[in-house]
């Protein structure tokens, strides 16, 4: 039996494969945030956005010819491995359990939590549980974090007994999450122009000076936050092995697809800057569901905010299927803590239920930190950080050993593959590190300390080499 995949998709399906992995739900939530960073300035906003994109293209290109020189492997964890080596790894694949998909599953369950309660508090704004919402205090409030908890527990359920249903759900959500986004792209632009208001041309013109300080701190902090609404573009570089013509294909593929993920994300920009001021979008309490409501109205506008809380939850769901095997798969190559344990299948429903739950433990824990430390601002000082940022730049911090490692072995690639792509992808990279520590400040030395215990506490269950016994007469 052959164990290889088909090479069944095209170019056109390919490129709607990328566009699909890479559009997530983070630009709900960082739309938002970046014009917070921006100080107000739409241009800096949107520089940020195209700076984030081709630092995501470089490195995405960069990965694909790894992808296409090991056909047979998919992730950074593999590709770690191919050039790195097993030890370097294991820390990538014990990072991204405990700590990368953890935090962007809780912030994802808190995104929907709080486009849910938006929808609530408009429809029904007497609703007995929502104690808080005549102050907008249901985003920030016990509500919400309460809501981000059951809804955390709700993907756990589905990805553990029921993987055919967070399947389906994950498709049609795909779907659902580019509904908000045309709409408001279009009718915010449109809007924002032809209105007696002309709201659009006068968020232009109210401009702070978003490059103000030394080195445009606002603009760094902004292309650092813009990170978590690429994400996700590693795993299109998986496509390859059921990719037909790949060597031509895949480049192509992801060149187009990024160019459009990179141009929707700074049209739903513009288009909520023309529903709203930017006064209001970098309220905490207000932003996008106002812009949403001024350009829909009441009614139509509050789907809307439904539909991009489902459309969360799907991403969610998605980020929770990973969280679910995170332990698993270091259980399979017989890496971390107890792998006999967390290596174990279910009969049933064919899913590790040990790895399942631990990674449940882990979103609990990072979600209660995230809405302590960076929603509800109840933690500050010492150790508080922004856990959805922080740790994506972290993988690009660890992207550049396997750059460098991939310049040293790929001898059989050219010198565009082999030099070039991974030069820039290098540059990109370390203006991501760099933006980050300019942007985040003390908080990347406190985020450091808790990523060097976690890190720690992983070494000490990685898989010793094995010395071969001395042979005695």
């Amino acid at each position: 039996m052959k164990n290889q995949l088909k090479r069944k998709y095209g170019l056109f399906t390919a490129i709607c494969m990328v566009v699909g992995i890479v559009i997530g739900s983070g630009v709900f939530f960082k739309a938002q945030v970046i014009l917070e960073k921006a100080e107000g300035n739409l241009l800096t906003g949107i520089l940020a956005w195209v700076i984030g994109g081709l630092i995501m293209l470089t490195c995405v290109l960069a990965f694909a010819s790894m992808a296409q020189k090991y056909e047979k492997v998919n992730g950074v964890v593999d590709y770690a491995e191919a050039t790195v080596g097993s030890k370097y790894a294991y820390f990538i694949g014990w990072f991204m359990t405990t700590i990368y998909y953890p935090t962007l599953t809780a912030v994802l369950a808190w995104l929907s939590a709080r486009y849910t309660l938006v929808f609530i508090t408009s429809c029904w704004p007497d609703f007995p549980l929502i104690l808080s919402a005549a102050e907008g205090g249901c985003v920030m409030g016990p509500e919400c974090l309460a809501l981000m908890m059951v809804y955390l527990c709700c993907a756990y359920a589905v990805n553990a007994l029921s993987p055919k249903l967070a399947g389906k759900f994950q498709t049609t959500t795909t779907v659902i999450k580019m509904i908000p986004l045309i709409l408001m792209a279009v009718a915010g632009i449109v809007s924002g122009l032809l209105s007696p208001t002309h709201l659009l041309v006068s968020n232009f013109s109210a401009v702070n000076i978003g490059l103000s300080g030394s080195i445009g701190a606002p603009l760094l902090a902004s292309v650092c936050a813009s990170a978590f609404a690429y994400e996700g573009w590693i795993i299109a570089t998986s496509i390859n092995a059921e990719l037909k013509n790949a060597k031509k294909n895949l480049p192509k593929a992801l060149i187009v697809g990024g160019i459009i993920v990179v141009s929707i994300y700074i049209c739903y920009f513009l288009g909520v800057a023309g529903g709203a001021s930017t006064d209001v979008l970098m309220d905490a309490n207000q932003g996008a569901p106002v812009a949403f409501t001024n350009l829909f109205g009441g009614v139509f506008g509050n789907i809307l905010n439904l539909f991009i809380a489902v459309s969360c939850m799907g991403t969610m769901n998605g980020l929770m299927l990973a969280c679910t095997r995170g332990m698993y798969a270091l259980a399979a190559r017989r890496e971390g803590p107890a792998p006999q344990v967390f290596g174990e299948i279910d009969e049933q429903t064919n899913m590790p239920v040990n790895s399942a739950v631990i990674g449940l433990v882990f979103c609990a824990f990072w979600g209660l930190y995230f809405f302590l430390a960076c929603v509800a601002g109840t933690w500050s000082g010492p150790f508080a950080f922004d856990c959805s940022e922080l740790p994506i730049i972290t993988v690009y911090a660890m992207y550049l050993p396997i750059f460098l490692m991939w310049m040293k072995k790929a001898r059989g690639e050219g010198v565009w593959k082999r030099f070039i792509l991974p030069i820039l992808a290098i540059c990109g990279s370390l203006f991501m590190v760099y933006a980050c520590i300019v942007g985040h400040g003390m908080g990347n030395v406190w985020y450091l300390i808790v990523f060097a215990v976690f890190m720690l506490f992983g070494a000490l269950f990685m898989k010793k080499k094995e010395t071969p016994r001395r042979q005695t007469k």
